[in-house]
């Protein structure tokens, strides 16, 4: 939320959306990796001027990447790949990954802000505490524009709990179980927007999902306030009312499977098929969307992208599939009324809204849904957007509870196993012996 009321060294949120006016366009306002000694490590690992990841978790899976921070997107990572502990090479998926909107208007039609292209995730990032990134490693990032410092990115080793559990029997007629516990590398920056403070986190878990979220926390603005119908009682009485408002996430992959930029679109729908004799029959559907997409999440419907490069030790294609969370798009923008998009790349399409890059044309318009046009999807660009409407409570009052919203990348025939399989088992074809 944002206020009049100066917070931090950010000023108000009107001074907020001056920021771009002086830092020029949002293509422009890159904020580089600090020239240090990591510099020169991240050029040995093919990162330029950014800053190179590489970690291997405990049940042998090895991820890396590079990062940077861009002045409106914030956290950027790019040539993500994935090496399970069975490949002799690692796999590549992203060439790039990073928000690409955070659109909030408040229900009382009051105000309404881009809170990438407006102000900026990189030009508000904040320092990262220790106690606030345990047993992790914090790495800092010099922002170009406003000549500063800042301990920018956490990157750790957390457990996620089960990977797997199965009682099955062996060969010989004995019952075996089979338990591991899974890990993810997660790596994260925080960012100050007037009172909201927004966290940017990916984790990468050791059988190859990826997950995006960005979680909202910080305090309520006490400048938004309003009335009973746009607003939720906080605190004493029904006197005080807080406004709700919309937070539309976006973010933007260009996918980089098996090192090509050619990749394929599906569209996978399950609908009823006639009656069994003991359930509903459902049919699955494929849909190669071979042009470009706007599209509306349904029941039983998921898209991937598929690979024209690489297939699994099986022969089948390598893909990615999304996997949504539930979303309340908002209806009022035709841009943030489809839940995913599927454009063909072009370098200057970079945010979902308010893409001001000069070298795209104006006709083009400046939102995603604008770039849907028509065009062959061969090189595709996934956009993807998640809503939450959030109605304050007493329990948002200092600090808010931070609230989470994002999605999932999993991986869809890109081994021919899971890469945690215990090796005894990985010539069952998943039936065991």
């Amino acid at each position: 939320m944002r206020t009049s009321t100066v917070r931090r060294a950010l000023g108000t949120a009107s001074a907020l959306l001056l920021i771009p006016a002086f830092l020029g366009s949002a293509v422009s306002s890159q904020a580089q990796a600090a020239p240090t000694a990591t510099a020169a490590a991240a050029a040995a690992t093919d990162c330029g001027t950014a800053t190179a990841i590489k970690k291997k978790l405990p049940n042998g899976t090895t991820w890396t990447m590079c990062w940077r921070m861009s002045g409106t997107k914030g956290l950027v990572l790019e040539k993500i790949a994935y090496q399970p502990r069975k490949e002799s090479q690692p796999i590549k998926v992203l060439a790039s990954a990073s928000l690409a909107q955070v659109n909030v208007p408040y229900d009382s039609g009051a105000v309404e802000y881009n809170d990438l292209s407006d102000i900026g995730f990189g030009n508000t990032a904040i320092d990262i505490g220790a106690p606030e990134c345990p047993g992790g490693t914090i790495s800092s990032a010099y922002i170009t524009q406003q000549e500063r410092n800042v301990k920018a990115l956490c990157t750790s080793v957390l457990p996620h709990g089960y990977a797997y559990r199965s009682d099955i029997y062996d060969n010989t007629g004995h019952q075996k179980k089979y338990t591991k516990q899974g890990s993810d590398l997660v790596v994260f920056s925080l960012s100050q927007l007037g009172w909201y403070e927004y966290i940017t986190q990916w984790n990468f878990s050791d059988d190859g999902t990826i997950t995006a979220k960005v979680g909202a926390t910080g305090d309520l603005s006490p400048g938004d306030y309003s009335g009973a119908g746009t607003g939720w009682p906080i605190g004493k009485g029904n006197r005080d009312y807080s406004t709700a408002h919309y937070h539309s996430v976006f973010w933007r992959l260009n996918f980089g499977l098996d090192g090509s930029a050619r990749a394929k679109v599906q569209q996978f729908d399950t609908k009823k098929a006639g009656r069994g004799t003991g359930a509903e029959i459902l049919k699955t559907t494929k849909t190669d969307v071979t042009k470009e997409l706007a599209g509306t999440s349904a029941l039983r419907r998921w898209w991937r992208v598929v690979s024209t490069a690489g297939k699994n030790a099986d022969q089948h294609p390598r893909s990615w599939e999304l996997v949504q969370q539930h979303s309340d798009h908002y209806d009022a923008h035709a841009y943030t009324s489809k839940d995913v998009y599927f454009t063909q790349y072009r370098a200057c399409e970079q945010f979902a809204s308010g893409n001001s890059d000069p070298a795209c044309p104006v006709a083009r318009g400046t939102s995603v849904d604008k770039w849907v046009n028509g065009e062959n999807l061969t090189h595709p660009v996934m956009w993807v957007n998640v809503g939450f409407h959030h109605i304050p409570r007493d329990e948002d009052q200092t600090p808010m509870p931070v609230h989470w919203q994002g999605f999932q990348l999993a991986p869809r025939d890109v081994t021919a196993m899971s890469p945690l399989t215990p090796d005894e088992l990985s010539g069952g074809n998943g039936q065991g012996h």
